[in-house]
Order: structure tokens, then sequence, then C-alpha cells
């Protein structure tokens, strides 16, 4: 069954998006605040596909509540629910391993949109059915597609979902400057409704897990006006 937990601390909010959930056909773990949040995660285990964090919750916030469950889980589907004021806390969001953010106010068919989309993403990692063949090698770097795995000289980087289809399309397409748009679709989807800056804030995050030297990566490279391009 699939089934997404619900932290927010504002009960009105929180039923708004419990509802849409449920007409959906998904099952909704529900938590008020983060503490109860990760406690729910540490009980519940692999049963939960998604998680919806809200920023701002008393007794442990959603960017600590991302980062501990991001610790324990590398496939689980992580969206946090922002205020418009709160743009540093979405970059930290996706920086600290959450697959995407809903700024608030919403609607019922753009937090269905997102919560699919991620849905599909950890459904496809989890139902992957690939040959132990299907691997691609660039240089020190073997990406196995079977296994979703990612190592450099034979050590494993751990990356999440979104970070693992991000450098399948690198993988596939090497030497080969994509654009941001490009990629925001290849991965987040066509229907999309949020912005390009997501692939920024990712393509930062996999610098910091695959260079030697994020400041001067030498091979997740920014091609200026166009978007990245990897370098073998």
């Amino acid at each position: 069954m699939r089934t997404v937990l619900v932290a927010e601390d504002e009960a009105a909010i929180r039923e708004f998006v419990v509802i849409n959930l449920k007409r959906s056909n998904y099952n909704v773990l529900e938590a008020e605040n983060g503490q109860e949040a990760l406690q729910i995660f540490e009980d519940a285990g692999d049963s939960i596909d998604v998680a919806l964090l809200d920023i701002m919750m008393p007794e442990m916030d959603g960017i600590e509540v991302c980062k501990e469950i991001r610790k324990k889980s590398s496939s689980v589907g992580i969206i946090i629910l922002t205020a418009k004021t709160e743009e540093m806390d979405k970059v930290t969001g996706l920086l600290v391993g959450a697959d995407d953010y809903v700024t608030k106010p919403f609607s019922p068919a753009e937090l269905m949109a997102r919560v699919d989309a991620v849905y599909r993403r950890v459904d496809m990692v989890r139902g992957s059915h690939r040959e132990e063949s299907e691997k691609i090698n660039l240089g020190e770097f073997e990406l196995n597609l079977r296994s979703r795995t990612l190592t450099k000289n034979g050590a494993p980087i751990e990356l999440t979902q979104v970070e693992f289809q991000i450098m399948e399309y690198f993988f596939s397409n090497p030497d080969t400057a994509l654009a941001r748009n490009d990629i925001l679709h290849h991965v987040w989807g066509e229907s999309y409704y949020g912005e390009e800056k997501i692939v920024d804030v990712n393509i930062r995050r996999l610098r910091m897990k695959v260079e030697d030297n994020p400041s001067t990566p030498k091979h997740l490279i920014t091609i200026w006006g166009i978007g990245y391009k990897w370098v073998q």
C-alpha cells in the first residue's frame, strides 16, 4: 500500500493534506511535531514511501527531521512544506536530502502532482528489475543501474533517488551539455510545477559527493547560459 507520512503542526493544513492524499488512495500516517514524525518513521520502517515535512514544527523542525530520515533511508521520498518567506529553508532542505518542496498556500492539484512524481521514483527504485550487467563506467566512477548505486574508485557514494536519476542522465549523455530545463523534465517529469533552481541545488549537493574539490569541479561542469555537463 502506498504510504505517506504527513508531519504538520497546523491541524487545518494537516487535515487538508490528509484528505487529498486519501482521495488519491494513499495510506496516511500523521504527526503533529517533528519528534513524533521521526518516531513514526522509525517504527514504520520501509513501509513509508513519501514523507511530507513542514519546515516550522515544534520539538524538531522539518530540516532536522529531513536530515535524520535521510540518514536512515536513501530511497524514501521527502517533500518539504514551506511558506513563501522561507526561501533559504527551501534550499537548505534540498541540500540536506529533500527531493522537492511545496510552497504554501498550495492547491490540491499541485500537492498531488508533487507527491505522485516522488512516489513514482520511489516505486521505480524499490521495484527495479534490471540485469546486473547494466552498468555504466566513466573513469573512476561506476553507475550500477540494477542496484542503483554509484562508486568512485570502488568506494560507494550514497545518493538519494533524485541524485541517482540525475547521475544516470549525465552518465547516459557524457560530455554533452544538458539544459536545466531538460534535466528538470527528465528527472521531475513534464508536469512539474516547480522552478529550475531545484536542479541547481541538487547539482551543488552532487558536487559535494562526487568531486574531490567541489568549489572547482572537474567532472560536473557548469555550462553558462545552458546548464551542466559531465566531463570524463
